[in-house]
């Protein structure tokens, strides 16, 4: 459950009066799908602005936003698999089924977090954008560069940087014309925060991609996109919040793709046959 997930793990950094309410959303989230903004205040002991900020805290548009988003989850919870951990000793045959729930789950949970709103701001940015800095460090450094080999195939200048004194200095020549994407599964990479604040800062658009909730890399992007919270136990491979990322990056660049098609598809082939021709392959299959 991704949105009741990532408000129980905030759980302990809310206000007091923020708190009570997450406490009654997480104890009767179906009851709380039927009611009113002002209902849920009363049966909560909060304030309909306290409800409207804490929506904001985890970056709902507002209340009918946040109670949509909410209705969907729990009408998914009957039929939701749980994520598995991977425990020593399973049989090999345990292990592929557990991976590939988790992947299916992942994918799942992250698709329903998608606002189509900031992705159709994220592939306007993307596409208008001189240049294009990718910053992510480990595991989310792998899907920087997954995405920068993406968008090299249909021309686009990008760059993806896990080091952060090349983060930092790659963003300091960043201009409003440019935008900048920070990839961080937690949003609390230190490194990575840095490199979006400094392109912020120099006027370049900032796209983040983090688990959903409240964090520091998403505070500082204008276009913001969320990926599922995974368990806690499956945090020590990185899996599902690397299919959940590598998910995000997959959309948004089919999407700058599609709706560019007469432009990035011709680059596309022309990147494919420049390689093909300047590899030997092409000489090779001839003999």
């Amino acid at each position: 459950m991704s949105i009741l997930s990532a408000i129980k793990e905030r759980l302990d950094t809310l206000h007091p009066k923020e708190r009570e309410l997450a406490q009654f959303l997480l104890e009767n989230p179906q009851q709380a799908v039927q009611m009113t903004i002002l209902e849920i205040a009363q049966h909560s002991g909060s304030s309909t602005a306290t409800v409207s900020r804490f929506c904001r805290t985890f970056h709902f548009q507002n209340f009918a936003d946040f109670k949509m988003r909410l209705a969907a989850e729990v009408a998914q919870q009957p039929a939701a698999m749980q994520y598995q951990d991977i425990v020593a000793g399973n049989p090999l045959s345990e292990i592929v089924s557990a991976i590939t729930a988790n992947h299916l789950r992942s994918i799942t949970d992250t698709t329903r977090l998608l606002d189509i709103q900031q992705l159709t701001a994220a592939i306007s940015a993307l596409h208008s954008a001189n240049r294009i800095d990718l910053y992510g460090s480990g595991t989310s450094g792998m899907i920087a560069q997954d995405f920068f080999h993406k968008l090299i195939r249909i021309g686009k200048a990008a760059n993806a940087f896990s080091d952060p004194h090349l983060q930092i200095t790659s963003a300091t020549s960043l201009t409003k014309r440019d935008v900048a994407v920070g990839i961080s599964y937690s949003g609390e990479t230190l490194e990575t925060i840095n490199a979006l604040r400094c392109a912020t800062e120099q006027g370049a658009t900032a796209i983040s991609i983090t688990k959903f909730g409240n964090t520091t890399l998403a505070d500082q992007a204008s276009i913001r996109l969320f990926t599922s919270s995974a368990e806690a136990g499956m945090r020590r491979g990185d899996m599902a919040s690397r299919m959940a990322q590598l998910h995000v990056v997959d959309i948004l660049f089919t999407g700058l793709v599609s709706e560019h098609f007469d432009e990035y598809v011709p680059r596309l082939e022309r990147s494919f046959h420049m390689v093909t021709r300047y590899t030997g392959k092409e000489e090779r299959e001839s003999k």
